[in-house]
């Protein structure tokens, strides 16, 4: 077995993730944020309707009080895991101030 330390340019040191990750996951934030706004809307929609049509509005009184929230909350979870994951790490393209040290 070949139990040598790494050296520094390794695999392991030099982990980078491919340039589709980022904005695959961009657009799974936006399309979470589209969607439970879009689902928000059409439940206060139909609560407007069965006010307007003189309807018993408990039913949808009752599924708009618990299911906009839920939606919210999960975009919000989902939005905070992926502000999350990117803090800590460095811009796409490195930043400015970056120069290569070299031993004197």
């Amino acid at each position: 077995m070949n139990l040598q330390p790494f050296e520094r340019g390794d695999a392991m040191e030099s982990r980078t993730t491919p340039g589709w990750v980022f904005p695959t996951q961009l657009a799974s934030v936006a399309m979470i944020w589209m969607f439970v706004l879009g689902i928000s809307s059409w439940i206060i929609h139909l609560l407007r309707l069965s006010w307007e049509l003189n309807d018993i509005p408990s039913g949808s009184l009752a599924i708009s009080m618990l299911a906009i929230p839920v939606f919210l909350l999960g975009a919000s979870v989902l939005t905070y895991v992926f502000v999350g994951l990117r803090r800590g790490r460095e811009p796409l393209g490195g930043s400015e101030g970056d120069v290569e040290e070299t031993g004197s």
